[in-house]
């Protein structure tokens, strides 16, 4: 029974150094993909305000027309090459995450 109790005891300290350690790991990979989201927010404004000025500045709408279509294209891409960044900083913290975890399941599956 003493056996038993002890058991049951390592387990659940095993499984709170799992969770300790998968928080740690969402904690920072939040805090990084909260610190891109911010970076790419202020760049996102600075060059729409940068933007903002040349229009007001243009002479004529041929100018303004090639202000703006350039404005467009600058901000397509860095939403893609962000979209992209985002997209590998979540699948980064999924894998993290899981890390822990992994020698538990594959004991989990070796002794079924």
């Amino acid at each position: 029974m003493l056996q038993n109790f002890e058991d049951i005891q390592k387990v659940g300290k095993d499984n709170l150094e799992l969770a300790t350690k998968s928080f740690g790991t969402v904690s920072k990979g939040v805090q990084a993909i909260a610190i891109e989201v911010a970076d790419y927010s202020k760049k996102s404004f600075e060059e729409g305000t940068a933007t903002a000025e040349k229009l007001f500045g243009a002479k004529t709408l041929d100018k303004a027309v090639e202000i703006q279509s350039a404005y467009f294209k600058s901000a397509y891409e860095s939403f893609v090459a962000q979209a992209t960044k985002m997209g590998e900083l979540y699948a980064d913290l999924a894998k993290e995450t899981y890390k822990p975890y992994e020698s538990v399941l594959a004991k989990v599956s070796v002794t079924k």
